[in-house]
């Protein structure tokens, strides 16, 4: 017996999908893109369709590739489930991003629905409840900053090769040129490229003084240091 997957949500390019099939009374489900907001949810209408006589449920996480702290609700939605029907719950083969995750927040990367949660004294619960906060912090600063990442690296991208063709520079040659204008004029480097890209269009805007003098430096340097002579000008 194989189960529909649920509809993507909408306004996302990379969504959850979850699978799933019938091996007897074992059912195995196969989640594939991010664990981000609605991921509970979507497993949770999941584990509603299941047959009563569903008597185990195996979770294969190998098709998950990216997840956020709402991977916590996923996984309290699979152990409420088990416990509910009392059959055990698997959730098994993370690996990259999502393992890295479940390292950092402390949970078993084999099976975190295996990981043990003991008794403790009220005032060390305290303080296992202020450590496990500042984890999921630390957590969502990287996430953050991976999201940013990935959003500025087709405008970076686009810059290092606009460096390339008008200045006769490597692909590595306009990277750092990009980072040591950024260290020099005190700008974010997504900010750097994004004023060498419009800049770049027949009608775009000069990048700001501060900018074109901190690029200009950075080529001239890169240029000395390469042995290149002069460049094919400067900033425009």
């Amino acid at each position: 017996m194989t189960f529909a997957a649920p509809p993507p949500y909408s306004g996302r390019l990379n969504t959850l999908v979850i699978g799933g099939r019938m091996d007897a009374d074992r059912a195995l489900l196969t989640p594939r893109g991010e664990l981000v907001h609605g991921c509970a949810d979507a497993l949770a209408e999941k584990l509603a369709q299941l047959p009563a006589s569903t008597a185990r449920v195996d979770v294969d996480m190998s098709g998950v590739h990216f997840m956020d702290t709402s991977a916590l609700q996923f996984l309290d939605v699979l152990r409420d489930f088990g416990h509910r029907r009392r059959l055990p719950v698997t959730a098994t083969r993370w690996n990259g991003q999502p393992r890295r995750i479940l390292e950092l927040a402390g949970l078993d990367t084999t099976d975190p629905l295996n990981s043990p949660t003991p008794a403790r004294p009220a005032p060390l619960a305290s303080a296992v409840a202020q450590e496990r906060a500042e984890q999921l912090h630390v957590l969502q600063e990287e996430i953050e900053q991976l999201r940013h990442a990935i959003a500025s690296r087709p405008v970076i991208d686009q810059a290092r090769g606009i460096l390339m063709a008008t200045h006769g520079c490597t692909s590595d040659e306009a990277w750092h040129v990009l980072r040591e204008a950024s260290q020099r004029s005190n700008t974010k480097l997504r900010e750097i490229a994004a004023a060498v890209t419009a800049g770049a269009t027949p009608d775009g805007p000069r990048p700001p003084e501060k900018l074109r003098q901190a690029l200009s430096r950075a080529l001239s340097r890169h240029r000395s240091g390469a042995g290149g002579g002069p460049g094919r000008g400067r900033v425009s």
